[in-house]
């Protein structure tokens, strides 16, 4: 008996079938819309039906898909790295399904590039930011011979190949989720956050590659990555790729110690902030541990005197003379070096900004301003660029040699993300990292829980609080 038509069609992030063949794994993919009597399933499954359909030599009609093979040649033929070689084989047996881990200027990018050249589809890259969306239109209009579209910061230029925004695609992805057959994801770590996740549930896009130098999250949500972009299928470390790919790096820690004073105010703030986590029993390792302190802070006066003693405490430990002394020491010896100083908060990089005469650059920076402060980087115009988490991921970064991490989270992925901002390659190069801690503050076991990864595990320099 000759099973009936199935038909497929896209609805708003979703994959619809009037009527579904009885096969018992199609079922599993499909719910029963009870309001309209359709199947549907997440956009996300339209690979797997249609490979099972044509398994089972079920005929079909597929109206769901608004793409097809196109000629994508590369402009000049490029000749990868063996790391970047590695990537591609194990992506393009994995189906074009999966996701990619590679260090901080190991060329991310021109993997990329290579992946839309052997997918030969309409393609889809999403980015973090502005900034990125224009960096990523610029590598692909130098490879391929075809107009390459952006949708965002107020662009809706759409094309075969497009670049887009995370916030972007959210917004447009159940109206354009059927058009692009390769989705890209830059810095994918981004992807499991609730608000982007349907970017990979609301497209049908069969090949799938995500791009990250570090994968793992805090919360477990690079298994998120894996339902909905493929599984990890290569991952080069730092440390195999320094020396030859990378510049060699060294990593120097300097504990500096709080002066009297600051001790005093430092121990009295975080005192009064500790007493409170303590009495209501909050577990602060957990991010709803936290919440909760941040909603049980503004319901009383204890409370709040509790936050403001978070703040300072973290304030003083951040921001302690020592540091100062410390920061000014390492750019007097690195005098002929590029220096990047990176810090937790734009508060921090302003106050070093007045002290120093430096200028600073955050997300508050307008871009005109921070294309000239790359700039004049790059020309060593300006010795020493002040930020705080802008440039940790994503923007391509002129030529440093030496990093100066002054303050930062207890991310593995920001501490490496900073690593890698000084590790281009050029001759003679020798890459260093300077982290600077605040001794006797919870500094030190933000530093130790920042360093739990395989690029820290090299040799390091003496600490040397003389710098």
């Amino acid at each position: 008996m000759t099973s009936p038509l199935t038909e497929l069609h896209y609805d708003s992030g979703t994959l619809v079938a009037p009527t579904l063949p009885d096969d018992e794994r199609l079922h599993a993919l499909f719910q029963k819309d009870g309001r309209t009597g359709v199947f549907r399933a997440p956009a996300l499954h339209y690979r797997d039906v249609v490979l099972r359909l044509r398994d089972q030599g079920l005929p079909y009609e597929d109206r769901a898909k608004r793409f097809e093979p196109v000629e994508l040649p590369l402009a000049v033929p490029i000749e990868p790295f063996p790391h970047q070689r590695a990537a591609l084989a194990a992506w393009t047996r994995a189906g074009g399904r999966g996701l990619v881990e590679l260090p901080t200027g190991a060329g991310k990018t021109l993997l990329a590039v290579l992946a839309i050249a052997w997918v030969k589809r309409p393609t889809l890259v999403v980015v973090p930011t502005l900034d990125l969306m224009a960096q990523w239109q610029g590598v692909l209009v130098k490879h391929f011979a075809t107009p390459v579209g952006m949708v965002g910061g107020g662009v809706n230029d759409r094309r075969t190949l497009t670049v887009t925004t995370y916030d972007s695609a959210a917004m447009q992805m159940e109206f354009t989720g059927n058009r692009f057959g390769l989705l890209i994801c830059d810095e994918c770590h981004h992807l499991p956050a609730p608000s982007y996740r349907f970017i990979a549930e609301g497209t049908l896009a069969p090949y799938r590659l995500g791009l990250t130098a570090t994968l793992e999250r805090a919360d477990g949500g690079e298994r998120v990555c894996e339902e909905l972009l493929g599984p990890l299928v290569h991952r080069t470390g730092i440390d195999e790729l320094q020396g030859q790919y990378l510049a060699p790096y060294e990593v120097r820690r300097i504990e500096v110690p709080l002066t009297p004073d600051e001790k005093t105010r430092y121990d009295e703030a975080r005192g009064r902030y500790l007493t409170f986590v303590r009495r209501l029993g909050v577990p602060l390792a957990s991010p709803e541990g936290w919440a909760r302190f941040l909603a049980q802070s503004q319901r009383s006066d204890e409370g709040r005197a509790a936050y403001r003693g978070y703040r300072e405490q973290r304030r003083i430990a951040l921001t302690s003379s020592g540091k100062l002394d410390a920061l000014w020491k390492i750019l007097l010896e690195h005098r002929e070096d590029r220096v990047i100083v990176f810090t937790d908060d734009n508060e921090t990089v302003y106050t070093l900004a007045k002290k120093l005469l430096l200028p600073a650059l955050t997300h508050h920076t307008p871009l005109p301003e921070r294309k000239a402060l790359l700039a004049a980087f790059a020309s060593a115009e300006l010795p020493v660029l002040l930020t705080s988490r802008v440039l940790n991921e994503g923007v391509d970064v002129p030529d440093a040699r030496v990093g100066v991490v002054l303050s930062g989270s207890g991310s593995v992925r920001e501490h490496v993300q900073r690593l890698g901002r000084i590790l281009r390659k050029r001759p003679g190069k020798r890459a260093l990292l300077y982290e600077v801690c605040s001794a006797q503050t919870a500094e030190s076991g933000i530093s130790e829980r920042r360093r739990q990864h395989r690029a820290y595990q090299e040799p390091e320099g003496p600490p040397d609080a003389d710098a």
